[in-house]
């Protein structure tokens, strides 16, 4: 369906609507209990559902026939098969590489070897809270503000203007997080300064995470991504002065080359043909028809 077939003005407006209508779900209840709190995240869960399910109709409400000319909904949605394991693969892969100074801060101190027994992952299943931070919010997040909003601002946006503008949304709706802050107790001005340091560094994960997504034309591959970042938190980089000195540079050393790594492998790595992306972004060859990469 079609409501505005020159401007983008509707398109713009949809994925404003879109973000909204997830920030509010996540208020439909009144409650005093907090966010951590089961039942609190028991009813979000069904919320966001709602909205995950809602989401994909408004988007398909506003894209224009030229868009889905060329290519289906699923498609516009970054759901395929073909190129879908190494769209999995890679982009954890290079995430990975970007935490290289955080995991080698893991292996040094031991906390690595939680991950090897079974009790571990069955007692995380168990956790709404973990439930949560690495399914649930990656999933619902990645398929509201990078599935079902890119394919809306690449219909009036270049693929790099729409990879810095989508995430903008996405960092605004964290900023919801500053209310509950105050309501638990913190001042307003902490509140904010908290909430403007998440709104930087999710803006700065949103456009990764919508690189990924564009570049790839998966799905998978930004919530890879955002599920591993999700495990790993903000690098605690506090911690470092505690290690021994050796230990120490060898951290740095890591970061420093991790990040460097990453800068020179995730356009090459994420190459539009490697995943048979014909839609969002030009690659600069194609391979034949008769070979994928599934």
């Amino acid at each position: 369906m079609v409501f505005d077939e020159n401007g983008c003005a509707s398109s713009i407006l949809a994925s404003v609507f879109l973000t909204i209508l997830y920030v509010a779900s996540l208020y439909v209840w009144r409650s005093k209990l907090s966010r951590d709190h089961p039942t609190t995240i028991k009813r979000r869960f069904f919320s966001v559902s709602c909205v995950m399910v809602l989401a994909p109709i408004v988007t398909w409400l506003f894209l224009k026939e030229s868009t889905l000319n060329k290519g289906d909904m699923y498609e516009q949605l970054g759901l395929r098969l073909s190129g879908l394991l190494f769209a999995f693969v890679t982009p954890l892969a290079l995430t990975m590489i970007l935490f290289l100074g955080p995991l080698t801060m893991q292996f040094l101190s031991g906390a690595w070897k939680i991950y090897i027994h079974p009790i571990y992952w069955f007692a995380s299943w168990q956790d709404l809270t973990w439930v949560r931070n690495h399914i649930m919010a990656p999933i619902s997040e990645e398929w509201v503000f990078r599935a079902c909003m890119m394919p809306l601002l690449l219909q009036c946006l270049e693929p790099y203007t729409a990879v810095f503008v989508g995430p903008l949304l996405f960092g605004i709706a964290h900023f919801h997080h500053m209310f509950e802050q105050i309501k638990l107790g913190l001042d307003l001005r902490s509140s904010i300064m908290i909430s403007a340091f998440q709104f930087m560094y999710t803006s700065l994960f949103g456009a990764y995470s919508a690189y990924l997504f564009l570049r790839t034309g998966h799905f998978v591959a930004p919530l890879a991504a955002h599920i591993f970042c999700n495990h790993m938190g903000f690098p605690n980089f506090g911690d470092i002065p505690y290690y021994p000195l050796t230990q120490r540079l060898l951290i740095i050393s890591n970061m420093v080359l991790g990040f460097t790594i990453w800068c020179n492998l995730l356009t090459p790595l994420t190459e539009p043909a490697y995943y048979d992306n014909k839609l969002y972004w030009p690659s600069r060859f194609q391979f034949p028809n008769d070979i994928s990469l599934f």
